[in-house]
């Protein structure tokens, strides 16, 4: 939609202002002003497909209004309908082929569509309109990002910082970049240049707090996970959990299971902080506690087939073979497409069986 001032109406006003840009509309139904005016103010009230009924009137009206196609186009790309999306975006291109964004709106479609090729093509012409836009790189990099290219990722994160340096996604994104490739003293200068310009980020801190853990930095690691439980935001839940990974890389098993505890209590419907601590109880091949914390989970996430399976491992390492076997059926039932666990549960099956004739034979002698 076209920039606005933001602009608040209450009830009646909002009744009055419609009904005056559809009297406008009626007198002089030939001008494109009134048309937008009314479609403005739907998109006020967030009636999408009113604003998008008005818009369409309009092109019926003037077949090449720019601004009424972008909007619609718009529109549905939000509303994740993307076919329809190209279609408005592919005709503005036929209305005005030198405007840039006709063709970045273009990628950025491809680019939620999954359609790589396209999604490259389109953003390598936007180029050829503006060079200097950061925003584009930072596009092109995150296509590449999701792609798992992460080196062509990192040169267009590098290009958008060159022209933007304090560009705040760009900084971000090309931290993470360099965290999955293993470059982890970039990662931290990238992440350090964000908590710099954003003291009060909790999530950035805990990036910071991850990459430190990960160069072996306990105490500083420390540091940064207390920072990250200090600030307010929404990855206290994650904070817990990644300080209690931490912890428990480091040795520190005690302390990785109280912060494990203060992850449930802080979100009892979460199961992630359950499975975790039954990985590190299972590593330590104490398989009842183990064992019990997977039954936790499964209490709130009751058709996760992963969960069956964790927990028929559990069995098995605990020598409970028949134990396993049922809950690797049930594992294969919640997911009859997933061909490893069907493999697992025939060769646990055939090692059952085996093992008994083996018994069997023993017992007959």
């Amino acid at each position: 939609m076209a920039n606005e001032e933001n602009e608040v109406l209450n009830e009646e006003e909002m009744k009055k202002a419609i009904q005056k840009a559809v009297l406008s509309i009626a007198r002089n139904p030939k001008n494109p002003e009134n048309y937008h005016e009314l479609a403005r103010l739907y998109a006020m009230q967030e009636d999408y497909d009113k604003v998008i009924s008005v818009y369409d009137t309009l092109l019926s009206v003037d077949p090449d209004d720019e601004q009424a196609i972008m909007n619609v186009g718009s529109i549905y790309y939000f509303q994740k309908e993307f076919r329809k999306a190209l279609k408005y975006f592919e005709r503005a291109m036929t209305v005005n082929p030198s405007d840039y964004l006709v063709y970045y709106n273009l990628a950025n479609t491809y680019a939620e569509m999954h359609n790589f090729s396209k999604a490259l093509r389109w953003y390598n012409r936007t180029l050829d309109f503006v060079s200097d836009e950061p925003e584009i790189y930072n596009s092109i990099a995150m296509l590449y990002h999701d792609f798992e290219d992460y080196v062509e990722a990192k040169a267009y994160y590098e290009k958008a910082l060159s022209l933007d340096p304090q560009n705040l996604t760009a900084l971000v994104d090309l931290g993470n970049v360099c965290f999955k490739l293993f470059e982890y003293d970039d990662a931290f200068k990238y992440y350090s240049q964000v908590f710099s310009l954003e003291p009060d980020n909790q999530t950035v801190a805990l990036c910071l707090a991850n990459t430190l853990s990960l160069k072996k930095d306990e105490a500083r690691a420390n540091q940064y996970f207390e920072k990250a439980l200090q600030l307010k935001g929404d990855s206290q839940y994650r904070a817990y959990i990644c300080y209690a990974i931490s912890k428990s890389d480091f040795g520190k098993y005690d302390e990785a299971i109280e912060l494990y505890k203060k992850a449930i209590e802080l979100e009892p419907d979460q199961s992630k902080a359950h499975i975790l601590l039954g990985n590190m109880y299972s590593n330590q091949r104490k398989f009842d506690l183990a064992e019990a914390e997977y039954k936790e989970a499964l209490k709130i996430s009751q058709l996760d087939p992963d969960l069956y399976i964790l927990i028929a491992n559990t069995y098995y390492m605990n020598n409970e073979v028949e134990r396993s076997i049922y809950s690797y059926k049930a594992a294969v039932g919640l997911s009859p497409e997933n061909d490893e666990f069907k493999l697992v549960y025939i060769q646990v099956i055939e090692d059952f069986i085996e093992q008994s004739r083996k018994d069997e034979i023993i017992e007959d002698f």
